[in-house]
């Protein structure tokens, strides 16, 4: 029995030295898990996310690596930290038997005079026992124009030759009007929510690179696609005369919300070839204010279209859509419509108007069958009217005026793959959706292209 117990600790012993010898060999292999890392775009002046890769020896004895270095050792935009030393040059690091090294790197651009998105490479050099491995980095750059905690207080335009990027409040005041041409691009922080007192006008244009776009300032995946990543654009009561035409709205918490009556002339808010796609929480929220829609997309949202305490709004060839995704789970209607809201816990009733009209409102995967739903309170003017659509409905309507809307015919969208994140609303062929509508006097769908005199699809695209 000694004896077992002296080879067994002879042999631990023996094991013990092997792993503890160095491996110089110029044979010994070393394990990268990847070859490459690349940034998607990124701000000049903002510093990146951080990624990283991992070394490992999977040799049965510990290995000496003589250097890592980024190839632009000096007056590059990458940086390295390797298990928490930082770079440029980190050398004579050891990776025992079976163990690894977390390198990590980041990228800081700093501006320049370029207008267009630009490739930054740079590529570290990893060498030991004679050998050498590249790991290649790579990432785009863009310049911008930052503004923290804006505050707009004369009339004032924005062109498309560089994006904006909003990294705090900002304000449009009263009485003051801000101008957005097409093409231009804004990106919002975290904690940056626009706040309209006055106007603001986007002027979008057909083409995907003319449209205006509003969304979060987080470009890198995956949180390029997470909603919530802004707070979304707030019109108070003071705001009036706003219009949004070919404009897409983001990853918002909530993307359009409107509190109060306009002042100036019809419709606080007027909106032609929209998009808002992605808010966490509302669409577009309206409290007592005013909407005139043409060609309105909204769509994924957790509370996709809401109207409380009355208002007037008017909604032709719109597409209300929601989907249940690994994001947000549908588990409210698409629409929910009321001329009551509560102020200060007491619920306060004004009068309302609201008329769709060429509508598709529709789910899938969620817990909702009905997603119309309509609240009266008292006995003030009342009316809501859905003309002409396909919805998704089970129970006998409420408090609504209904003319030729049929239920629960799926309208046959392109592509719909909530877990891939694909999703395309325009019509298959064979949608019962197509021909479908009566005439509004709107002659264009959603991507500026044309709609006949008569009998229109439904929705927000025009089968071609």
């Amino acid at each position: 029995m000694a004896r077992f117990l002296w080879l067994l600790f002879f042999s631990m012993v023996i094991i013990s030295c092997s792993k503890d010898r160095l491996l110089t060999s110029s044979d010994a292999a070393l394990r990268f898990s990847s070859d490459s890392l690349h940034f998607d775009t990124v701000f000049t002046t903002a510093g990146s996310i951080t990624r990283s890769f991992r070394i490992v020896n999977e040799n049965d004895q510990r290995i000496r690596i003589s250097s890592i270095r980024l190839a632009a050792a000096t007056g590059g935009v990458f940086r390295i930290n390797v298990n928490g030393e930082p770079g440029p040059v980190v050398e004579s690091l050891e990776i025992p038997a079976g163990d690894s090294a977390h390198v990590f790197v980041n990228l800081q651009i700093p501006a320049n005079t370029e207008t267009l998105p630009f490739l930054v490479r740079d590529s570290i050099s990893i060498q030991w026992n004679g050998q050498e491995k590249w790991i290649q980095l790579g990432a785009y750059g863009q310049n911008a124009r930052y503004i923290r905690n804006g505050i707009i207080s004369s009339n004032t335009s924005w062109d498309n030759s560089l994006p904006y990027v909003l990294t705090g409040p900002f304000t449009i005041e009263e009485n003051t009007t801000l101008s957005i041409s097409k093409g231009t691009r804004i990106y919002m922080h975290a904690d940056a929510p626009i706040l309209v007192k006055g106007s603001l006008q986007a002027e979008g244009d057909t083409a995907q690179k003319d449209r205006v776009i509003f969304t979060g300032d987080r470009l890198d995946q995956p949180y390029a696609g997470f909603p919530a990543s802004w707070p979304g654009i707030y019109f108070t009561n003071t705001s009036h005369t706003n219009r949004f035409v070919y404009t897409n709205i983001r990853n918002a918490y909530q993307a359009v919300v409107l509190e109060g009556r306009e002042t100036v002339g019809d419709y606080k808010l007027e909106m032609e070839q929209v998009m808002i796609d992605n808010a966490f929480d509302a669409g577009l929220l309206s409290i007592n204010s005013s909407v005139r829609a043409n060609n309105l997309l909204i769509s994924n949202c957790g509370k996709n279209l809401q109207i409380g305490g009355g208002g007037k709004y008017s909604f032709n060839h719109v597409t209300l859509a929601a989907y249940s995704n690994n994001l947000i789970i549908h588990k409210d209607p698409v629409v929910l419509i009321s001329n009551s809201v509560l102020v200060n816990s007491n619920p306060v009733q004004a009068e309302l108007e609201a008329v769709f009209r060429n509508c598709i409102i529709w789910s899938g995967g969620g817990t909702v069958e009905n997603e119309v739903l309509a609240i009266r309170e008292g006995t003030l003017p009342y009316l809501v009217r859905f003309e002409s659509g396909i919805w998704k409905l089970s129970q006998p309507v409420q408090h609504m005026e209904v003319i030729d809307m049929e239920a629960n015919l799926d309208p046959q969208f392109e592509l719909i793959e909530p877990g891939s994140g694909l999703y395309n609303f325009r019509l298959k062929d064979t949608s019962p959706a197509i021909d479908r509508g009566i005439v509004t006097g709107t002659t264009l769908d959603l991507d500026g292209k044309k709609r006949p005199v008569g009998m229109p699809d439904l929705g927000v695209y025009e089968k071609q």
